[in-house]
């Protein structure tokens, strides 16, 4: 079981600075490909050992569009990456004071809390089976942001309480377990923090959801950080309301283990980040792209809103490595993740831009050819789930090394649509940018990023800051720091800075053709 892993009584005092260098701070980060546990140093924050499990194999996809997990497969690779960093760092359970979850935020879990056996695979945050139950929800409500102003957020099927509506209405035992008060429901953190405090008949099981991932379900009001029973009766559904977790902070002792720490993974990559001051951003570049930046106050956005220490704006990309592996995969194009990059630079840098049939500006380095991932649909700022992953712009001069940088530009551009959506609903341009993620590793799609925002991107040493901000989250938790002023700058240093190597005609030029490719991939999807 995860407890056994991990688990030891609850800490009997703070002020854990004074305790040895052997202490340690386990950083459970649960994604969409993989679970894998990093233990940090409690005094340095740099981390001692780590261990990864995919889980490409736990995931199916019964119809074009749907995307689930295997509920149980997410914990069972969550305890083999605990066991296995432990044991290659020499350690012990006893030797860990706080341990962070950080995780895939969206995804929904139901399961039995007398048994313990999910009712249903995990829905994952990408899945586009309420498609049509978001159309009819916008046109009952009146509109496709009819509630943001309660949850900061537009009807999408992107957010866990259409994924529960959908759940509600099609698996009866979820229905039947709602009904009998034997069914819980909650997003991965939710999921992982149960079986990590008890599970099934554990004295101490702790059902709860962080402010973070609470508030990507569109149940969360976000001023008074607690369920909305206006926002669970407009999305249908009031049979589970009893069922939802308790909403605690991201940084507190939760329960045994012990669990000192809970974070979605964005947010936790934007404390990893260290971008706490008002205008700091950061792109995290995994399975999707996702953008958060911190506003001097609460906005009317036009992006979303995340909690994250007061408020975030965040513009999530549904496409980043999921486009990369299509290439790798589907085309067969290269054998590893990484050879696009170099498949990419034999496609020269755009140097000039020449002005084909229509008057679009298009870079030289893909000659014409644009590439829009939205294989599933696009999410902000266009809120798309009609569109569809399109290529435009083909012509027998092109060959695999243009599509390869198409697709690297295609990424870059849909986080560009985010700073300027970000910029008009803060008043304020972004002066620079941080990155991190597996794909930030990319140099040629960051100098692209650096090219089309016109800003200086900034990688730092270690891309893996989601981890990170989990175990910052834990530490502080776990009284390891008493404020964000003394966490160690470990992790916080930079590798690369990428500046922006062309003009803004160029830019203008290029984000022309990029807008008119997106509107060619509007309305191919069927009902």
């Amino acid at each position: 079981m995860l407890a056994a892993t991990l688990s030891r009584p609850a800490l009997a005092t703070r002020g854990l600075c004074a305790r040895a260098a052997s202490s340690l701070i386990a950083s459970i980060d649960q994604g969409t490909s993989s679970s894998r546990v990093i233990l940090y140093d409690a005094v340095t924050l740099r981390p001692v050992a780590s261990h990864q499990v995919e889980l490409q194999s736990a995931t199916s996809n019964p119809q074009a569009g749907w995307s689930q997990m295997d509920a149980k497969r997410i914990v069972g690779t969550v305890t083999d990456s605990a066991a296995a960093a432990l044991a290659a760092a020499g350690a012990s359970a006893s030797d860990v004071v706080g341990v962070g979850i950080t995780n895939q935020r969206e995804s929904t879990v139901v399961w039995d809390k007398r048994t313990g056996e999910p009712l249903y695979d995990c829905i994952l945050w990408h899945d586009a089976r309420t498609a049509t139950t978001v159309s009819a929800l916008a046109d009952e409500l009146g509109g496709q942001d009819a509630l943001r102003a309660t949850c900061g957020l537009p009807l999408s099927t992107y957010f866990s309480g259409v994924k529960l509506r959908w759940l509600l209405e099609t698996v009866p035992a979820v229905k039947e377990g709602f009904e009998s008060g034997t069914a819980l429901v909650g997003t991965v953190d939710s999921w992982l923090a149960w079986n990590l405090t008890g599970g099934a008949g554990g004295r101490a099981t702790r059902h709860v959801s962080d402010v973070t991932n609470a508030s990507r379900t569109m149940l969360m009001n976000l001023s008074t950080c607690g369920w909305d029973g206006g926002l669970v009766r407009a999305l249908g559904v009031g049979a589970a309301e009893g069922a939802l977790p308790t909403i605690v902070s991201c940084a507190e002792e939760i329960g045994r283990a012990p669990l000192t720490g809970m974070i979605g993974d964005q947010q936790a990559a934007m404390v990893g980040q260290r971008c706490f001051g008002v205008g700091e951003a950061k792109i995290t570049y995994g399975t999707g792209a996702f953008m958060l930046g911190r506003p001097r106050s609460r906005p009317r956005i036009r992006s979303l809103t995340a909690a994250a220490r007061r408020y975030a704006l965040e513009g999530a990309v549904a496409s980043c490595a999921v486009g990369i592996n299509w290439f790798k995969d589907s085309l067969g194009m290269i054998g590893t993740a990484p050879e696009i990059s170099s498949l990419a630079a034999q496609a020269p840098a755009s140097t000039a831009v020449v002005v084909p049939y229509g008057g679009f500006g298009v870079p030289e380095g893909t000659e014409g050819l644009v590439f829009v991932p939205a294989f599933g649909g696009l999410l902000a700022p266009h809120w798309r789930d009609d569109a569809r992953a399109t290529l435009v712009g083909l012509t027998l001069a092109h060959d695999k090394r243009h599509v390869a940088r198409a697709v690297l530009e295609g990424i870059a551009h849909q986080a560009k649509e985010v700073t300027v959506c970000m910029a008009a609903d803060t008043g304020a341009a972004l002066t620079g940018l941080r990155v991190d993620g597996g794909v930030a590793l990319s140099d040629e799609l960051l100098q692209y990023q650096a090219d089309l925002c016109g800003i200086a991107v900034q990688r730092p040493r270690d891309v893996e800051t989601t981890a990170l901000g989990a175990a910052i989250a834990a530490g502080l938790g776990a009284g390891v720091w008493s404020s964000i002023a003394d966490i160690p700058s470990s992790g916080d240093d930079i590798e690369r800075t990428f500046e922006p190597a062309i003009c803004e005609e160029e830019r203008t030029a290029r984000c022309a053709s990029w807008q008119k490719a997106v509107e060619s991939s509007f309305g191919w999807a069927r009902e």
